[in-house]
């Protein structure tokens, strides 16, 4: 964890399902990893979820897979926080379709960390945040540019 409390960065969670049963066929592990690597992200949790055709769940961490679908983020798996609890992943887990896998990934963004403690130190609050799914930003740029043709 931090070394300070003060210092903690925004925490975000997602679901990422992924076509089969092999979580990305070992193509994102890597990437994950850089970030973590240069200090911009900090992985808290990690859960991986597998759902067969006729929808049994099987859940599963790092400890369970192959280096092929990891990688180098095996050496994180001591670090981790587990901040999510069994209700949560199930509560997840209902958004994965039958015959897919699934990563949730609740990570810190300790790139944030310093500017937010800047802000709470200024007597500053977040009072709204959100996020645009990169879908929407990119049907966006594309009508922007019909329009300009």
């Amino acid at each position: 964890m931090t070394d300070s409390m003060d210092e903690l960065g925004p925490v975000d969670w997602m679901v990422v399902q992924f076509p089969g049963t092999d979580y990305g066929r070992g193509q994102v592990a890597p990437h994950l990893q850089d970030l973590v690597e240069r200090g911009l992200v900090r992985v808290l949790d990690l859960v991986f979820l597998r759902k067969d055709e006729d929808g049994t769940l099987e859940m599963g961490e790092i400890s369970d897979l192959d280096d092929s679908e990891l990688g180098e983020l095996r050496a994180s798996e001591a670090e981790l926080a587990m901040v999510l609890s069994e209700q949560d992943v199930s509560d997840l887990a209902e958004t994965i379709e039958p015959g897919n896998s699934a990563v949730v990934l609740v990570w810190e963004n300790t790139w944030a960390a310093p500017f937010g403690s800047a802000v709470r130190h200024a007597g500053g609050q977040l009072v709204a945040s959100g996020r645009i799914p990169t879908q929407a930003v990119l049907a966006a740029i594309e009508a922007d540019a019909k329009e300009g043709v």
